[in-house]
């Protein structure tokens, strides 16, 4: 994930299905969140019985209730602290609203700082149990290095990262012999966006900066790398004037909000690790038409500091990217092995591995399949 700054005027804008995809999958979620609501404010003796524990307007059965219960606590490191995201949002929502609760799930969720790759180490060691990534490259960066880690479900099929420059810059080989600035590395969908375009990137000069974008207005960098849902909000907010150049455009796949699990917890706990997809779907579905009230799930954990307003957009930009980047046909959070391919390729492409290992031995996407009917979520109730 990524620490929060925001965006600005796109070069293009990402279009899609959101709308109405929105609106088929997040009608029946409103529907039924008044019994959901109520089942929350109800006490365990009005919630259990001898054979079934209530969830949603219906009931899971008792055996799947221990079963899921037997899977101890779940602890779940967010990629940047309490971000709103995609991967970590909708988490948050799902403890908040009781999801988890009515699927007898006990989840424990840990900020974390950014360092994505220390967050899959602390899960292939058993500290944790769940946690999200950046994107699929980094699973399969991860797996390639030898930490043992499935992902379980991607949410967006878009590159989230983003290349920004001034409006000075109107073709990307202007950019030869330019100073671009970026997060600690060139982020390979940028790369191959760059030599798509013809660039010589051997005749830029790379240079790390922080998370501050006004170094691309202020002259200090002539290009910037960012992601959508960040930095060009943030310039957009001061009023800057900027051109996003986004992969997607010269066809560069690309992915965001990967989820990641202990496989050996998995395959012990099945059912806990599906029913855990479930309520995070569930809870994005609500976040999609009630994005303030979740973000506000967020800054209570965040306590202090926390700018709800640029969150929102940072959360309304993403559920976005994800809804339009899932094609029709397609549930929420599916897995693509040709995009995976394909985004791996980018990987080999910039040197940042020499060989990727298989998808399959990366990716589970078993236990997200179990979540669905076709495109629609399977939810107790409904």
């Amino acid at each position: 994930m990524h620490p929060s700054t925001t965006t600005a005027p796109t070069r293009t804008s990402t279009t899609g299905p959101a709308g109405r995809r929105a609106a088929r999958r997040v009608g029946p979620v409103a529907a039924g969140l008044a019994a959901v609501l109520t089942l929350a404010a109800c006490s365990s003796a009005e919630a259990e019985t001898e054979e079934t524990v209530a969830a949603g307007a219906t009931e899971i059965s008792a055996e799947r209730c221990a079963a899921n219960e037997a899977a101890g606590t779940i602890t779940y490191i967010t990629g940047y602290q309490y971000q709103s995201s995609a991967g970590i949002l909708e988490a948050v929502a799902a403890d908040a609203l009781g999801y988890f609760d009515a699927l007898c799930l006990d989840v424990e969720i840990q900020p974390g700082s950014g360092d994505t790759a220390a967050n899959a180490q602390l899960v292939a060691a058993g500290t944790a149990q769940v946690t999200s990534l950046g994107n699929e490259a980094e699973v399969l960066k991860a797996v390639a290095g030898g930490v043992d880690i499935t992902g379980v479900l991607t949410w967006a099929h878009v590159p989230i990262a983003t290349l920004m420059t001034g409006p000075e810059i109107t073709d990307l080989t202007q950019l030869e012999g330019q100073t671009l600035g970026h997060k600690g590395s060139l982020p390979a969908p940028l790369r191959a966006m760059l030599v798509a375009e013809g660039v010589d990137v051997d005749a830029i000069e790379l240079v790390e900066v922080g998370y501050d974008p006004s170094v691309l207005p202020r002259g200090q960098v002539q290009a910037l790398t960012g992601y959508k849902s960040n930095e060009p909000l943030t310039l957009e907010a001061m009023g800057e004037d900027v051109t996003v150049w986004n992969p997607e455009d010269v066809d560069v796949v690309g992915s965001f909000g990967a989820l990641a699990v202990n496989p050996d917890f998995a395959a012990e706990h099945p059912q806990a690790v599906t029913d855990y997809l479930r309520a995070v779907i569930h809870a994005f579905d609500h976040c999609v038409e009630n994005g303030e009230e979740c973000v506000g799930y967020a800054a209570e954990l965040a306590e202090s500091g926390y700018d709800a307003e640029h969150n929102a957009k940072i959360w309304a930009t993403e559920a976005e990217l994800a809804l339009s980047s899932t094609p029709d046909g397609e549930p929420l959070g599916y897995l693509d092995a040709a995009a995976t391919e394909a985004e791996a390729q980018t990987l080999v492409d910039s040197g940042e591995l020499g060989d990727v290992p298989a998808v399959e031995d990366a990716f589970d996407a078993s236990f997200l399949e179990a979540v669905y009917d076709g495109t629609e979520l399977v939810w107790p109730g409904e």
